[in-house]
């Protein structure tokens, strides 16, 4: 896997506003979901469970979001038993973040 996405993958991939709001989840899990049986929250993700119930989704739709935002790079998925635990990888959206700022930053911003 590279570093990071390119800044076209990363954008697509948070193009979609519940993707959007699973990173932001995801990135303070804690807040946002309670404990879980198995896995550490922080440590280990959130399950994808838990996910589906918080978003409203279809489990086959989150499912696919998931598999999107995990092959950007954007988050990481570990399993745990028959669970499936998801990860943000904010070192990875840190570095895209860079890389989008570097694209943008014209000459009237670098002054």
């Amino acid at each position: 896997m590279r570093d990071h996405p390119s800044t076209a993958e990363f954008l697509k991939a948070l193009s979609n506003e519940k993707r959007l709001m699973i990173i932001e989840w995801l990135l303070d899990p804690v807040a946002h979901f309670p404990k879980q049986v198995d896995g550490d929250l922080v440590e280990d993700g959130v399950c994808l469970g838990a996910i589906v119930r918080k978003i409203g989704a279809s489990q086959p739709t989150v499912t696919g979001y998931m598999q999107n935002l995990t092959e950007v790079g954007l988050v990481s998925s570990k399993r745990i038993k028959n669970w499936v635990f998801f990860k943000a990888r904010p070192e990875t959206i840190a570095a895209a973040l860079i890389d989008l700022r570097a694209r943008l930053s014209g000459p009237a911003t670098k002054q």
